[in-house]
């Protein structure tokens, strides 16, 4: 399970807004907002989008998805 407290501290010190990383990601709105409150898992393409999308180094991302 991905530590979402991570993620969003990544997503608020990004200064992007949400509907920017969704369509940034390639992640339907809706979808990350359920994503980050626990409503399923994020998938691959999921990963890789956000790790695009807020420029994440290969080490941040793996601290996200894979603690």
């Amino acid at each position: 399970m991905a530590d979402i407290t991570r993620l969003k501290n990544h997503i608020s010190d990004s200064g992007m807004t949400m509907v920017s990383i969704a369509k940034r990601s390639g992640i339907g709105r809706v979808t990350l907002y359920n994503r980050l409150n626990g409503k399923g898992e994020f998938t691959a393409s999921e990963m890789m989008g956000l790790k695009k999308a807020l420029s994440l180094t290969d080490a941040e991302w793996k601290k996200i998805f894979f603690p």
